[in-house]
């Protein structure tokens, strides 16, 4: 079980969590899509800070006897989450700068050889 002022202090840290992402979202430093995967991250820690004692009976469940170490596997396994999906992002990103840098430099080919066959 959490201690009263633990559980008060991670509920202020997760409400300037939420106002920072909402902030982000506001000024559009980031996409809502990846907004969302912020914002499920915020839920789950909320839930956790609510329902302390979710956690020990899903780590019991998962058959893992520490807390600390299931939360530890937990949390490494959302950053791995997280990294893969990011890695998707950039992935797809780069591709499309490829395809976008292809189509510029056959256009600008193209031009050339229309100024050159202008004069």
């Amino acid at each position: 079980m959490l201690p009263v002022n633990l559980r008060i202090t991670l509920g202020i840290a997760l409400i300037i969590y939420f106002g920072l992402i909402l902030l982000f979202l506001k000024r559009k430093a980031i996409e809502l899509k990846y907004t969302l995967l912020w914002l499920l991250a915020g839920a789950c820690m909320t839930v956790l800070v609510v329902f302390p004692h979710l956690l020990p009976a899903f780590l019991r469940l998962l058959g893992i006897t520490g807390n600390m170490n299931g939360l530890f596997i937990i949390c490494i396994a959302f950053l791995m989450m997280l990294c893969m999906a990011l890695t998707s992002i950039v992935s797809r990103q780069a591709g499309k700068i490829r395809k976008l840098t292809q189509s510029m430099a056959i256009m600008e080919k193209e031009l050339r050889e229309e100024r050159k066959s202008t004069k």
